[in-house]
């Protein structure tokens, strides 16, 4: 439970405390390269226009401005996510860590560079179970939920139209396999069954093997658990070539305009879902970024704006930059009691904050922080068809 502390004692708490004005930096780390590198550009345009948002008010700490700092994890290679998050540290002197995006880079940061360096992180899209678990000493978050909420959900929707029986494909990592233990699962418990499940490798030129066996095993639909610029685009193109299966189902880190630019109208009737809610922040939020040129709707970039804006009002809290000083703040931050807080709401915030008054940030995914330190979690199911991604409802 948040203490509600009184404006003067706050006020003075942060005389002591706050920081002269400074210029913030705040490391974006994501796949700018690599297997989510079509949608990557959405993600990084959430985070920094709430780093612009926050500049332009001129109320972090007595004027502090915000830059992001840019660095590729390549979502897949986690000696080069490493030395990557390594030199934001130590050669551009961030002081957080927006990102990263994939599961697998993600720890590998986490436990090499962030812990070492005691620098907070706060991931938009690493939604691997196993990071509910791993040690952080305290200094990681997430914004997008863990994948065992969207097996659940994943099974949910699968069955509401009737499907009982599925194959399931799985990239080789840990985003992949995380994600397919805990649809399989949640899908056996609810009745269904999985014919087979099978890892795939991103990076092949030929997946006719992997689809071969996959449509040996049977199944009304395929589960593409992948990657929507790899070896999960090739999974279905061979799919369709073969005739082994028309209709796929598609989590999170398969959903990218991209995809079905590529594929076409033989991906129409696929489905699947993706973190994201309906919330009123969610409708300020895409009205903030068309505003600003880029999809709100894109996976992970309200996630994206939500992590950034996390990190600056916890600072504010606090009254420092220093991760060892502001980490602590973040949980309280998101959740309840205290005055909502939309997009756009940023220099809002800090004033409350500043007021030593209580805050609840919503943000733009409807924020609600539990366990260690991780989003309840909100999904948008969506169907393809048109050429476009179509929101059927949202869980």
């Amino acid at each position: 439970m948040k203490k509600l502390l009184t404006a003067t004692a706050a006020s003075a708490l942060l005389a002591a405390s706050a920081v002269a004005a400074e210029d913030v930096k705040i490391g974006v780390i994501l796949g700018f390269t690599g297997p989510l590198e079509s949608i990557t550009p959405m993600m990084a345009a959430g985070a920094e226009m709430a780093m612009a948002e926050v500049t332009a008010s001129g109320k972090l700490l007595d004027g502090s401005t915000v830059t992001p700092v840019r660095a590729d994890s390549t979502c897949i290679d986690a000696a080069a996510a490493t030395a990557a998050a390594e030199r934001l540290i130590t050669s551009d002197n961030v002081n957080a860590i927006m990102g990263a995006d994939c599961s697998g880079v993600t720890g590998a940061i986490l436990q090499n560079v962030a812990r070492a360096n005691g620098v907070v992180m706060v991931s938009p899209s690493a939604t691997s179970p196993a990071l509910s678990t791993a040690e952080d000493d305290g200094l990681f978050f997430r914004t997008a939920p863990s994948d065992a909420r969207q097996g659940v959900v994943m099974t949910d929707v699968i069955m509401e139209r009737g499907i009982k029986t599925v194959a399931l494909t799985y990239t080789n990592n840990d985003y992949g396999k995380g994600l397919a233990d805990s649809f399989q699962a949640a899908f056996e418990a609810a009745g269904g069954t999985v014919t087979i499940s099978a890892a795939h490798e991103d990076g092949k030129a030929d997946y006719s093997a992997e689809v071969g066996a996959l449509a040996s095993a049977g199944g009304e639909v395929l589960v593409v658990a992948g990657y929507t610029d790899q070896g999960g685009k090739g999974i279905i193109q061979a799919s369709l070539d073969t005739g082994a299966f028309d209709t796929f189902v598609l989590p999170d880190g398969m959903v990218g305009q991209e995809l079905v630019d590529t594929i076409g109208s033989d991906l129409d009737g696929s489905f699947g879902q993706y973190p994201g809610t309906d919330s009123k922040g969610s409708e300020v939020f895409q009205g903030l970024a068309a505003a600003a040129g880029f999809d709100g709707t894109s996976a992970f970039a309200p996630e994206s704006y939500d992590a950034a804006a996390l990190i600056m009002l916890a600072m504010q809290a606090a009254g420092s930059t220093n991760s060892a000083d502001f980490a602590g703040k973040i949980m309280d931050l998101a959740n309840a009691p205290g005055e909502p807080i939309l997009p756009g709401e940023l220099g809002k915030a800090l004033d409350l904050i500043a007021a030593g008054q209580d805050i609840d940030y919503v943000g733009a995914t409807a924020v609600e922080l539990i366990g260690p330190g991780e989003s309840a979690g909100n999904y948008r199911e969506i169907e393809i068809g048109g050429g476009a991604i179509n929101t059927v409802r949202f869980r």
